[in-house]
């Protein structure tokens, strides 16, 4: 490992559990999810095709990304 790289390990070590930011609260709407989509390429069915989801994924709708 490179010293740059373990000092970077060390650095994040040191911070487990510590909170840096956090943002307001919002509502994650299909809206917002058919956005994200747009934004980031990733138009999976399980995340944009409401009627699919509903037959197909085992939550019953559409997931919202990981990065929402």
């Amino acid at each position: 490992m490179s010293e740059a790289l373990q000092k970077a390990y060390e650095i994040m070590q040191s911070r487990v559990g510590e909170m840096t930011s956090q943002s307001e609260w919002f509502e994650i709407t299909q809206e917002r999810v058919n956005d994200y989509a747009d934004v980031s390429m990733d138009h999976q069915w399980i995340h944009v095709d409401v009627e699919r989801a509903k037959d197909k994924s085992p939550f019953g709708a559409p997931i919202a990304h990981g990065n929402l």
